[in-house]
């Protein structure tokens, strides 16, 4: 069964103790109102899915472009950052201007989260792919930390693309699955998950229905 997901912000980590006083790490987001804008059916698009809107921005209305104007407009709105789309069965489509907040999922429940993951700038083979060096006693000169050989030398006489060398490491969509709710304060639109999330402190991140799990 596939139904909407939810667009949130990371608030930060924290503990939080269980009936039993065991403490538990625990990731801290806050759901923005999440307002149907559009939908897509196969009849009319070739698939289901649902677009919501979430996050006020502090952009000018004139900055933003007429298509997007007409959206919130049509809805009768104020203009968000973030449109997303989610893929859902033909039994849950909701209407354009439904609002879904925090109580969309239960407690106990599993769901999976997607976030661009903390940017960590340029990074070594050692640290980016986990190398284990060259040898740190004889015979190796100031290159204990390199990568080595990277081609080959008449045939194919080139690198191949994907080989593991040093680059930029982060700043990648990650999605966490499996992470459980633990507790949902309704009253703040807050959901505290088990674990961590990816993405630094206010970052958007996405959240569905565990693919995995039931």
């Amino acid at each position: 069964m596939l139904r909407s997901g939810l667009i949130a912000t990371k608030i930060g980590n924290s503990s939080y103790y269980n009936q039993d006083g065991i403490s538990i790490h625990v990731t801290i987001v806050k759901v923005d109102e999440c307002t149907v804008s559009n939908i897509k059916t196969i009849e009319k698009h070739g698939y289901n899915a649902i677009q919501l809107a979430a996050i006020e921005t502090k952009k000018d209305i004139s900055k933003i472009n007429k298509p997007q104007r007409k959206v919130f407009s049509s809805i009768n709105i104020k203009p968000k950052k973030i449109l997303k789309e989610f893929r859902v069965d033909n039994d849950n489509i909701l209407e354009i201007g439904t609002k879904l907040n925090a109580d969309h999922f239960k407690i106990n429940q599993f769901i999976d989260v997607s976030s661009n993951s903390i940017g960590k700038g340029f990074a070594g083979v050692m640290k980016r792919h986990n190398f284990g060096g060259l040898r740190a006693s004889h015979g190796v000169s100031i290159s204990h930390r390199s990568h080595g050989s990277t081609g080959q030398n008449q045939d194919p006489g080139r690198v191949f693309k994907g080989k593991k060398m040093a680059g930029r490491m982060g700043n990648k969509k990650v999605t966490k699955q499996n992470l459980k709710i633990i507790d949902i304060d309704k009253d703040n639109n807050l959901l505290i998950i088990k674990g961590s999330v990816p993405g630094k402190k206010n970052s958007v991140i996405y959240l569905k229905d565990a693919v995995k799990r039931n």
